[in-house]
């Protein structure tokens, strides 16, 4: 049903009194969705050596705020008249993971550890808590359709900007992260500077690597993509098109095979969910893409055919192929629980640019089906939301979604994708926000909407009986 033009979830109400009706859709000053916007900003925006004085790499501004987060959340949760209880199938799998984390710091600790190993786990464990904040906040915080809507603005904007700043550093080598300091942060690694890969330079804009730049980009660039179908004028859809070709074009800059992957993950998640004329324009401007590299760096093209060649000869498969036999031996050591959280540390242990394997060695088999199902969870969620969603564009939204997930699971096999709190951050985002479209696709209102637990039962009875009433006979 729909009222005034508008869904009806988004008429929920919080607070019902005699001729008085509070909706979601009032503008709140500040929630949930507002705190994500900031912290989206932040993690993209500020470059990732900036650290709070005095403090590790979690220092990070945005990761502050994701570390307040969790805490928000709790105390939410555990106020009776704040929250409405509800189901929230991210909650369990965030439950299942944590848990499985706690496991094996446990084991870790009576292995006993090195220093090193121990501020490692004590650093994984932080960041358990600051991951787990913003997935929750996603899940259970954001109020309704318009406030997803603003969060995902925001994420896209600042993608955009990263991208930006990426190929000015790529067409200029000019890193322009290095020429102002941000004010009350100091910086904690030196400038990463350029990498030469064939005949380019990889770029890493404000991200910690190239290959995290590479992934981040191409993780938000299927929202560019959602907004450039179904924004809802004419200039924001002009807009969200260049934006998308902008965040594509940052993904070429960084010359990762594990963004090049990331992109073809959304080309399969999301083109057969569009009309031929839509696969048509594109086709013609991922063409017209590709062309304009060609002329401006011909010799780059091949650079990019080389990352893919021959397995047996390219060096960045021999090698890795040639640390297996060292996983499996501390695999056996240890198989269920593994050697401890965050005690797989360089230069103590070799890189293994694998992130299923470097958590396979630290937390054990269950570890990774932890790791697995958590994605998976997000996956299954966004499939429900769009089995259940009554429009093109939720369905669309939940599509995208999926290949979020299905970009982490990917990506976690050619990198160390969870040691890049950028881009671990993002997953956790991306993962609540499949919690976020699960919820808002409920048939249960009291799923949907975030009231009072006292309040529920009676606010919808009165909702219901004073603002939707049933047709009578004598009306049909």
């Amino acid at each position: 049903m729909t009222l005034l033009g508008l869904p009806e979830s988004d008429f929920e109400p919080t607070r019902v009194a005699s001729r008085t009706y509070l909706s979601r859709r009032r503008p709140p000053r500040l929630d949930a969705a507002t705190t994500i916007c900031v912290m989206i900003a932040l993690l993209t925006l500020v470059p990732s050596r900036y650290i709070v004085p005095g403090m590790t790499d979690l220092g990070r501004p945005a990761l502050i705020l994701g570390l307040l987060m969790v805490g928000w959340w709790i105390s939410v949760r555990l106020t009776q008249h704040l929250v409405l209880p509800g189901p929230q199938p991210i909650r369990w799998a965030l439950l299942a993971y944590t848990l499985s984390m706690l496991a094996s710091y446990a084991v870790g600790q009576l292995r006993g550890l090195t220093t090193m190993e121990a501020n490692g786990a004590d650093r994984a464990l932080l960041y358990l808590a600051i991951f787990a904040g913003v997935a929750l906040a996603a899940a259970d915080g954001i109020a309704n359709w318009a406030r997803l809507d603003r969060v995902l603005w925001v994420l896209v904007w600042c993608g955009t900007a990263m991208a930006v700043i990426g190929l000015v550093q790529f067409a200029f080598s000019l890193d322009l992260t290095s020429i102002f300091e941000i004010p009350g942060l100091e910086s904690k690694k030196e400038i990463l500077g350029f990498e030469e890969r064939g005949s380019g330079i990889r770029v890493a804009s404000t991200a910690t690597h190239y290959i995290e730049l590479a992934t981040v980009l191409a993780t938000i660039l299927p929202f560019a993509v959602h907004q450039a179908i179904f924004a809802d004028t004419p200039r924001r859809r002009r807009l969200a098109i260049l934006m998308s070709v902008i965040l594509a074009a940052g993904v070429l800059t960084t010359i990762s095979r594990s963004g090049v992957l990331a992109v073809a993950v959304v080309a399969v998640a999301l083109v057969p969910t569009w009309t031929w004329r839509l696969r048509y324009n594109a086709m013609v401007i991922a063409v017209m893409l590709a062309s304009a590299l060609a002329v401006a760096r011909p010799a780059l093209v091949k650079t990019f055919l080389s990352l893919f060649d021959d397995p047996s000869s390219n060096p960045a498969f021999t090698v890795r192929q040639a640390r297996y036999p060292l996983v499996w031996y501390y695999v056996g050591e240890r198989p269920w629980l593994g050697r401890g959280t965050g005690t797989y540390l360089y230069p103590q242990y070799q890189i293994l640019d694998n992130q299923w394997l470097a958590f396979l060695i630290s937390n054990g088999i269950l570890g990774v089906i932890a790791m697995a199902v958590m994605h998976l969870t997000g996956i299954v969620a966004a499939l429900l939301a769009r089995r259940r969603a009554t429009t093109d564009e939720i369905r669309h939204l939940c599509a995208v979604l999926v290949s979020t997930q299905v970009i982490a699971l990917l990506v976690a096999g050619t990198y160390d994708s969870m040691s890049f709190l950028t881009y671990a951050t993002l997953v956790a985002l991306t993962l609540g926000l499949c919690g976020t479209v699960w919820r808002l696709t409920h048939h249960s209102l009291q799923v949907r909407t975030a009231a009072p637990r006292w309040f529920a039962a009676k606010s919808t009875n009165q909702f219901m009986r004073h603002y939707i009433r049933p047709e009578t006979p004598s009306s049909q």
